[in-house]
């Protein structure tokens, strides 16, 4: 009975320990994710390719997707940047894959003015995207799981794809329709009007960082997310430092022609359709 009385107050020492470091008015944390993506190469290419080629292309495009971000935050604020790392030869930072071009920059999200600023460089060109932050319909679980020192929790939600989707430009001709299509009629126009994807998204967050930040453009739950699963995207933290000694100055980023959310996507959804145009333009001559 005394032994699980000290238990008790040494656990609520480390709660009101642990809420007083968070208080504080210059408190200020870093975390390190690392990031990978996995392609279904399955009906890559429309049939055109063959499977060696398409190996190829997974691994090329494998290294690319595998990368390491820095996530600095405060109560209010964070900025998340990819981390600099020295490329292979014929590699550049961020996606690169043929005439495809797509760079994201600096993330800024302001969970107090819900303002989310990021830069993006798309085909050669700068934007700076200037939104409201966007809130999923998170469902608390009970699932917990430990990443590293921190018991975390399950939370999960639904999200619509917006921007680039791969698995929407992978598709072969248009006569070819997806799977769970209902329109039997060949009509070239109704790839303009698809229904957007929604992805399943599973977070993991730690109530003992009690801060509504994550990596990417996720926030929203009842402590700092150390992990993402989000379709075939996982986001892992390696590295937590709180109250590091050097402290970092969380700038806004400003670089680019401003944009809303919205204004980007459709500037990317244009411009993807256009190479899914060309591409399919390709195949009909072969």
């Amino acid at each position: 009975m005394v032994r699980r009385v000290i238990k008790i107050r040494l656990s609520i020492i480390f709660i009101l320990t642990t809420l007083n470091s968070f208080a504080q008015k210059d408190f200020q944390g870093k975390a390190y994710y690392e990031s990978k993506t996995t392609v279904d190469m399955t009906n890559f290419g429309g049939g055109q390719l063959s499977e060696e080629r398409k190996k190829q292309i997974a691994d090329r495009m494998k290294s690319a997707l595998e990368k390491t971000f820095i996530l600095n935050f405060n109560q209010s604020e964070s900025l998340y940047k990819e981390e600099e790392r020295l490329d292979a030869p014929g590699q550049g930072r961020g996606f690169r894959f043929g005439m495809m071009s797509s760079t994201g920059g600096d993330l800024y999200k302001n969970v107090k003015s819900q303002q989310l600023l990021q830069e993006q460089e798309f085909f050669g060109k700068q934007f700076l995207v200037k939104d409201s932050l966007s809130k999923l319909d998170w469902q608390l679980g009970s699932e917990t799981k430990t990443i590293g020192q921190y018991t975390c929790f399950k939370a999960t939600a639904v999200k619509q794809v917006t921007g680039f989707d791969f698995n929407s430009f992978r598709r072969g001709p248009s006569n070819e329709k997806p799977k769970d299509s209902t329109n039997t009629q060949n009509d070239e126009n109704n790839d303009n009007t698809e229904t957007p994807r929604k992805v399943f998204v599973t977070a993991w967050y730690a109530p003992q960082i009690p801060v509504n930040q994550g990596p990417d453009v996720y926030w929203g739950l009842p402590g700092l997310i150390l992990e993402l699963n989000v379709d075939r995207t996982t986001i892992l933290c390696s590295k937590i430092i709180l109250n590091p000694s050097e402290k970092e100055v969380i700038k806004m980023p400003s670089k680019g022609k401003e944009v809303s959310q919205t204004e980007y996507d459709k500037i990317v959804n244009k411009k993807t359709e256009e190479m899914r145009e060309m591409f399919r333009g390709r195949g009909g001559r072969r």
